[in-house]
């Protein structure tokens, strides 16, 4: 098969990438480097430059790389930006979203890969969450991602497109090339990791008067070599039946509370990982996991390495071997010897600075 992932430099779509071309899948990987590297992008598939609401561009690119399906990973995904700007993520996760979908029409493009979150359901009235209950995000980032699924399925309807959404909470963990570089930082466990390297003097925690067992929000993770396995046999689905949107929910099914993540850090690092106890914050459910039954059954999907040592172990190990992170620079210069005008190039470069 040949796949187009859409915002393939990033965290999840650069590993997912890894997990397609393992499988013998040829991948081109278009992404605008806001936020992906081009250092995480591994040796061979084709990097192309570009904005995903260009649709002439990407329609161009379907067509020249005879694309068979697409993985969108391309979003805007921070929730407090998301409210202070929800302008930005309307153009960036609707807008854009769409002109890719148009790109796949004009194209002859019809099995695409959503890589959604289970934030469209906001705050759940039971837990674990299933496919079937109540969508009310309760940011932009979750609107927005739950709209773009409202015109997947009208594509689906209208214009014979086979597309699967995937819906999951927390990424973590780490393959040996890629790993997590975020600038900002949202995410508990690279946080955690940041004191633990002591890039930070304490990690906070809001709340430990939760109806939990220690007091502490519980939350749901799933190792990214477990999504990127997922995202395979999604993909891989969309080659059969007929055209329709189907969603599947990811997560561990019991979710792990803030006080275990921290505490399990501890042991993987060696490190003393100091806590803060602050108050709540407002809007803080204090469980939220998802059911993943119906992936399990119906996509085959197993998640083999989500446990929380494996996650917090793989983490640690691309977080120590790359205290900096990628080295976009490195990339460049190679990029700029090439010859390579820096919109396209045949081969990109796997290259992190340790």
């Amino acid at each position: 098969m040949r796949i187009l992932v859409v915002g393939g430099a990033g965290y999840v779509g650069s590993t997912s990438v890894e997990t397609l071309v393992r499988a013998g899948h040829h991948v081109t990987v278009y992404d605008n480097l806001t936020t992906g590297h081009r250092a995480a992008v591994i040796e061979g598939p084709r990097l192309v430059v570009g904005q995903i609401g260009d649709r002439g561009h990407l329609e161009h690119v379907l067509r020249e790389d005879r694309i068979d399906a697409v993985l969108h990973c391309a979003a805007k995904s921070l929730v407090a930006e998301s409210m202070a700007d929800p302008g930005l993520y309307y153009r960036n996760n609707v807008a854009g979203g769409v002109a890719l979908l148009e790109a796949m029409k004009g194209a002859g493009v019809t099995r695409l890969v959503f890589s959604s979150t289970a934030a469209v359901y906001g705050e759940p009235r039971r837990v674990p969450i299933a496919e079937a209950d109540r969508t009310d995000p309760i940011n932009p980032y979750g609107a927005t991602k739950l709209a773009f699924e409202g015109a997947m399925r009208w594509f689906a309807a209208s214009h014979g497109f086979r597309a699967i959404s995937l819906r999951y909470f927390n990424v973590a963990g780490a393959t040996e090339a890629n790993g997590e570089d975020h600038d900002p930082e949202t995410h508990l466990i690279p946080l955690v990791l940041n004191v633990a390297t002591g890039e930070g003097s304490h990690i906070q925690i809001f709340g430990q008067d939760y109806p939990t067992p220690d007091g502490t929000c519980i939350r749901d993770f799933v190792h990214v070599r477990d999504l990127g396995n997922a995202h395979l046999l999604a993909l891989e689905a969309t080659g059969e039946g007929d055209p329709s949107l189907e969603v599947y929910n990811l997560g561990s099914a019991a979710g792990f509370s803030v006080r275990e993540v921290v505490e399990a850090a501890r042991k993987v690092t060696g490190r003393s990982i100091p806590a803060r106890a602050l108050k709540r914050r407002v809007g803080d459910p204090p469980v939220l996991v998802a059911s993943s039954r119906r992936a399990r059954r119906e996509l085959g999907w197993t998640p083999r390495h989500s446990s929380l040592e494996q996650m917090l172990t793989d983490a640690w190990r691309w977080r120590l071997a790359h205290p900096r992170g990628y080295d976009d620079r490195v990339a460049e210069e190679r990029e700029r010897a090439s010859g390579s005008d820096g919109h396209e190039r045949g081969v990109a470069a796997s290259v992190a600075v340790s």
